[in-house]
């Protein structure tokens, strides 16, 4: 029989932050794009699911991955790629690597986490970043409702490898049989965490996953219910 869950391990982006839709709608406006976005917003989780194969992460690293990203979510958007949108994309790459562009926190979150808290749960966040993400927990407001923050970019290894939950493991004490890892891309996240011999979550609030052999919800207020229970 499993142990119970006494630690949580979430992903930063896609799990408790989000991309900042209007600066890149700003950033592309600049350039003469023009794309809402709500519109960013809405074709960015099928961009995702298609960035997200066994091929794809396996021969990339996460900064690798971001300009395919961005170049997917535009795709669908139904926006061209363009030498506009290239000029668009770099600025925001230079925005990211200043600050990280996934700074937006859903309503929903915070109360989340409050409920995980309250549950007597550890919430320690394994992120795939570029060495931004304490200082923009800082600024958005998460840090102090978390228990540690490991950045790949610091720890110089990054998910699906399963050292990068090692490091978690070492300096925080969790245990692999009593922790639960929660995250938004199977072949990071799933893979990961199976990979460190830790039960893994899948966030899927569309169902684009459904052919998944993994647990799935739809929210992190899901989550919770489901852990409570």
């Amino acid at each position: 029989m499993a142990r119970p869950i006494d630690t949580l391990f979430l992903d930063a982006g896609g799990v408790l932050v989000f991309p900042n839709w209007r600066r890149v709608s700003d950033a592309l406006g600049a350039h003469g794009v023009r794309v809402e976005p709500d519109a960013l917003s809405s074709a960015e989780p099928y961009a995702k699911r298609r960035l997200d194969t066994g091929e794809t992460i396996a021969g990339s690293t996460d900064r690798q991955r971001s300009f395919p990203y961005f170049n997917l979510v535009l795709e669908e958007a139904n926006v061209p790629q363009s030498p506009e949108t290239d000029a668009a994309l770099a600025d925001l790459h230079a925005y990211h690597a200043a600050h990280n562009l996934w700074e937006i926190v859903p309503a929903d979150v915070l109360p989340a986490l409050a409920r995980l808290r309250a549950l007597g749960l550890r919430l320690i966040v394994i992120s795939n970043a570029n060495g931004r993400l304490h200082a923009c927990f800082d600024r958005v407001g998460l840090t102090e409702c978390l228990d540690a923050v490991f950045d790949s970019h610091n720890e110089g290894v990054e998910k699906p490898d399963p050292r990068l939950f090692q490091i978690a493991f070492e300096r925080t004490g969790a245990k692999a049989d009593t922790t639960m890892h929660v995250g938004d891309l199977y072949h990071v996240d799933v893979v990961g965490a199976r990979n460190a011999s830790i039960r893994p979550m899948l966030l899927d609030p569309l169902g684009l996953y459904e052919d998944a052999d993994c647990p799935r919800v739809a929210t992190l207020d899901a989550l919770v219910d489901r852990l409570a229970s």
